[in-house]
């Protein structure tokens, strides 16, 4: 009788056993099928928001970080757009973190930025201010070190010409906003198009 017991007390220690450790694996199954079912929703959303020119702005120095919608091609000065940075500037902003990786040559992201300069407007761009047509923009000041203390390269003062082809986009928001001042102008071939917010924060 006693060894009935002992017996069946052992088999019942395993069986508890065995039913912790299949509830673990059913938990861990469970877990990973639900960071599969994120992934894959993310990765929908994505594809979507691409499609539909949807752009989710994470950063302030030239509008409010939200969501965006892309809406066309139209240049004129003062409008917020996306565009691709020319290939060595794309490089140097990956490789110091300015930028994340994406889908423009380079393999990095779109920057979001305002339309200061326009072709055969004429740039003056000093170490306290930038000004385009004789008008200075506010808080246009260069900063000599990005916010990890590395100094940061500039473009020649002085006045200048924009060239027929490019334009000159900035972020005054934020006086490290990694812009025209420090790599000049883009190719207006680059552009995404223009921004309009859905939603900000």
């Amino acid at each position: 009788m006693l060894s009935r017991l002992y017996s069946t007390s052992e088999n019942a220690a395993g069986s508890l056993s065995e039913r912790v450790h299949f509830q673990q694996l059913e938990g861990a199954r469970g877990a990973l099928a639900a960071m599969a079912a994120i992934a894959f929703g993310a990765a929908v959303l994505i594809a979507v928001g691409k499609a539909s020119g949807i752009r989710i702005s994470t950063t302030d120095s030239a509008a409010p970080a939200g969501v965006y919608r892309i809406i066309g091609r139209e240049v004129r000065r003062g409008a917020l757009v996306a565009a691709c940075l020319p290939l060595g500037v794309a490089k140097l902003g990956l490789a110091r973190g300015y930028l994340q990786a994406g889908d423009c040559p380079g393999d990095a992201e779109p920057v979001d930025k305002i339309i200061g300069a326009l072709p055969g407007d004429i740039l003056d761009v000093e170490p306290g201010w930038v000004s385009v047509n004789g008008v200075r923009f506010p808080d246009s000041a260069m900063a000599s070190r990005d916010s990890a203390g590395r100094p940061l390269a500039h473009v020649a003062w002085g006045k200048r010409r924009v060239a027929a082809g490019e334009v000159w986009l900035f972020g005054f928001n934020d006086r490290r906003s990694w812009d025209s001042r420090y790599f000049g102008p883009v190719p207006l071939a680059n552009l995404r198009g223009e921004l309009k917010p859905i939603v900000t924060w």
